[in-house]
């Protein structure tokens, strides 16, 4: 029971005892007072009544008429004239004692009797009659009723008033407690907040501020632990003289493109400057390393527009964009950006005798080699050439193997299908506990029928879902058909929104619409791509809309982002899914552990579990086991199917 309840409960309990005891005290003191006065009432009648009557002891009929006249006043019970000679009742009128407005329970608590009064009628010097006055005690007790009735009254409407007040003062007072009380239970969902109003009651003002402290401690913890780990990070995969991902980041990005599965086709753009040790020996070092990072300067740019691409400097003079889902004309469009930038830098550097700035792009398709993509990125800059001031990039394709190949024929085919809902839902099981066999939810991966009826994954089509801004669309049709498959089988259920419905309001609020009307939305994790992120604002504004539906956020592709993990610990998110290329060939690559095991000590610290993506070896799966991460999702684990073929 609630501390206002138990608040409310008790003014009542008080309010009764004092109304009773009052009540008995009032009835006690106005009970004497008032057979005090019926006595004296019937004393006074018995006397002016005898008196009125002795001149008419003659008459009979004067004396039965002065009784009456007295009795009908409605003040005695009975009025009695009995003879003195031979006790004859000569007049007699009565009413009965029960005509009271009281109930009777009141009448029997209160116990007031009637009281009498006598008086002797004279004729001459001899006694000839006694008068006997019983006064009714209905209009006493009337009124001691009226009284108990106002009285009570009263003390209910203090007791109203009173616990009103009462339960808003306490409720004022209480507040910071309750604030604590969720701040504390904030903690438990890994919501690490502090409160900005301290009360001034001086007990509460303590056991708040140090709430305050406690919570401003762990958030400070938590964001040292993420920063030293995106130290790792940094040191690891990053070339310090740029700020771009280094050779190793590029070869882990390049491993997990090149993964079949959902991962889509791309290109390989690279530019690179020769001679670099010849540059350095003629311009000086620091003169070199101002033209490489002139040189990474639009690739920074580059990053951040495209969140998904992974722009690096290889080593030496060579930088690579690895755009996955781009198409040749955009990387074309960016080639000839990158040319006239490079272009100025060969007055800088036309005083040393090198070879000219090259510009290449490969092609790449999910299931080529890494050998055979980075030679197709040779050859694409052995052809590269200078015509007049301009750089003319090479081009070496990627093997034909996309059935559509014009954008319109791409928008025909994504709009029918949206609209009609032709997509294929296949699933795969997240997996965890003691042997990962304990099925955490099950992903939700779509599949597209083509023209010549096969299905092609997600990576083949969702570059042109977002180019041809059918993202939202997609979004609505794919949650409309995550809870169609809810209604026939309830259970976890993990889908994928993409960047465009996570930072539009509007389409937020019609996914939070859609997801208020259904049921079984609270089965349901909307997983967001976490390369997206720059800042939690937009994350944490969805968490906040989705709490209605019961629906939780997560973000898969993590990695990237340490430095946010502090704000997004505030968030609540139900778990991390970490990006692929971290988990690539982790059983031989000791050098992602260090990074991993950093993570995994962050994550522990704010309670958010982590599930590895992508995993496709049993060598992954042991490493990841040895790093303390047993939730992983992957082919090493199943394969994604049919809802038939994964209950089979």
């Amino acid at each position: 029971m609630s501390l206002v309840k138990q608040l409310l409960l008790a003014i009542c309990l008080f309010l009764l005892i004092a109304f009773s005891g009052s009540f008995l005290v009032s009835v006690e003191n106005s009970r004497d007072q008032l057979q005090t006065q019926l006595r004296s009432h019937a004393q006074d009648a018995a006397t002016a009544l005898g008196l009125s009557l002795t001149p008419h002891v003659e008459d009979p009929a004067m004396i039965e008429l002065m009784v009456s006249s007295i009795f009908d006043s409605g003040y005695f019970a009975s009025i009695r004239v009995v003879a003195i000679a031979d006790g004859q009742v000569l007049v007699e009128r009565t009413r009965s004692l029960d005509e009271t407005r009281a109930p009777g329970w009141f009448v029997r608590l209160v116990n007031l009797e009637a009281q009498g009064g006598d008086a002797l009628i004279m004729r001459g010097w001899q006694q000839f009659a006694r008068v006997e006055v019983l006064s009714h005690p209905q209009f006493a007790l009337n009124r001691l009723w009226d009284s108990a009735l106002g009285t009570l009254g009263w003390l209910l409407l203090c007791g109203v008033i009173s616990a009103l007040l009462g339960a808003l003062l306490l409720k004022r007072q209480l507040r910071p407690l309750l604030a604590m009380a969720d701040q504390a239970e904030a903690i438990t969902r890994r919501e690490y907040r502090t409160l900005p109003r301290v009360p001034r009651t001086p007990e509460l003002r303590h056991v708040v501020l140090a709430m305050n402290q406690m919570v401003g401690k762990l958030k400070n913890l938590f964001e040292q632990e993420a920063a030293q780990t995106e130290l790792y990070r940094r040191q690891a995969y990053h070339d310090s003289l740029t700020d771009l991902p280094n050779r190793l980041a590029f070869e882990h990005g390049l491993q997990a493109a090149l993964t079949p599965g959902e991962t889509p086709d791309g290109f390989l753009l690279a530019m690179r400057l020769g001679n670099l040790n010849q540059l350095n020996q003629t311009l000086g070092a620091a003169r070199t390393d101002a033209i490489l990072q002139a040189m990474a300067v639009p690739l920074q740019a580059i990053q951040a527009a495209h969140p998904t691409w992974l722009c690096c400097r290889s080593r030496g003079g060579e930088f690579l964009v690895l755009a996955p889902g781009s198409q040749l004309e955009d990387i074309q469009a960016l080639a000839g950006q990158l040319a006239t930038q490079a272009s100025s830098l060969e007055d800088l550097i036309s005083q040393v005798e090198h070879q000219p700035i090259a510009l290449g792009i490969a092609g790449y398709r999910p299931g080529d080699g890494n050998a055979q993509v980075l030679s197709r990125m040779d050859q694409a800059l052995a052809e590269s050439s200078t015509a007049g001031e301009r750089i003319k990039p090479g081009y070496r394709p990627a093997d034909a193997g996309q059935i559509v190949d014009t954008a319109h024929g791409w928008r025909t085919l994504l709009s029918e299908a949206i609209e009609q809902r032709r997509f294929v839902l296949h699933f795969q099981p997240a997996m965890g506990g003691q042997g990962q066999t304990q099925v955490l939810h099950h992903k939700l991966l779509v599949r597209l029928p083509d023209t010549q009826g096969q299905l092609m994954s997600a990576g083949q089509f969702l570059p042109w879902i977002e180019r041809l801004g059918l993202a939202g669309a997609f979004d609505q049709c794919m949650l409309s058909m995550a809870l169609a498959h809810l209604d026939k089988h309830p259970g976890a259920l993990a889908l994928s929104i993409t960047a465009d419905t996570l930072h539009n309001p509007e389409q937020r609020q019609r996914l939070s619409q859609q997801l208020d009307k259904h049921n079984g939305a609270h089965y349901l994790t909307l997983e967001i791509d976490a390369r997206y992120l720059q800042n939690s604002q937009d994350v944490g504004q969805l968490a906040a809309e989705l709490k209605t539906s019961g629906c939780q956020l997560a973000l898969q592709h993590f990695g990237r982002q340490l430095s946010l993990i502090g704000e997004l610990a505030l968030i609540g998110l139900a778990y991390l899914k970490i990006e692929s290329s971290f988990i690539r060939d982790l059983d031989q690559a000791p050098e992602k552990h260090l990074y991993l095991e950093a993570l995994v000590k962050t994550a522990q610290r704010i309670d958010l579990p982590l599930i590895a993506e992508q995993v496709q070896t049993k060598g992954e799966i042991q490493a990841l086991i040895s790093l303390g991460i047993e939730a992983m999702q992957g082919r090493a684990l199943a394969e994604p199917a049919s809802w038939q073929e994964q209950a089979g």
